[in-house]
């Protein structure tokens, strides 16, 4: 398995994750239709383009969470996760558009071990999001339920 166990994350760790994704107008407009979401903003371009600030479509916030949280998955959770608990502070402080690249990093904020499970932890991680020019597109609180090492 590509995840860390519960132990492996030190608060203050910092990841930066080696894969990055360039977003398309596919992914926007898709996401946007498949999550019932019928925003103007996100994929009706002519409207984008004459009655919004932006002059173009944005990028569906949620996609950009999903993404942000996704790239973050195979150095650290992929395999060693029980569940999520929960994404709390979720901010966008920056637009995402149709050709933007993301790039993420992660940093464990806190762990603590479960009361009702010996068997695993709550890790704590913030993970902020990127665009090509350097700006914060995103930022987030995620809890995760994390399975302790198995004794060997």
């Amino acid at each position: 398995m590509g995840g860390l166990w519960y132990e492996e994350f030190d608060p203050g760790r910092v990841f930066q994750h080696a894969i990055r994704r360039t977003v398309t107008e596919s992914d926007n407009v898709l996401f946007s239709c498949l999550t019932h979401n019928p925003q103007p903003l996100h994929i009706d371009f002519d409207f984008a383009e004459k009655h919004s600030e932006f002059g173009k479509p944005l990028v569906n916030s949620l996609f950009t969470l999903g993404l942000m949280i996704g790239i973050s998955v195979n150095d650290t959770t992929l395999g060693t996760t029980i569940a999520n608990l929960g994404m709390t502070d979720v901010r966008f402080p920056k637009p995402v558009f149709h050709g933007d690249t993301i790039r993420v990093e992660t940093e464990v904020i806190s762990r603590r071990e479960s009361k009702s499970r010996p068997d695993a932890g709550i890790v704590e991680f913030e993970h902020r999001a990127y665009n090509q020019h350097g700006d914060q597109v995103g930022i987030c609180r995620r809890q995760a339920f994390m399975r302790k090492k198995p004794a060997e």
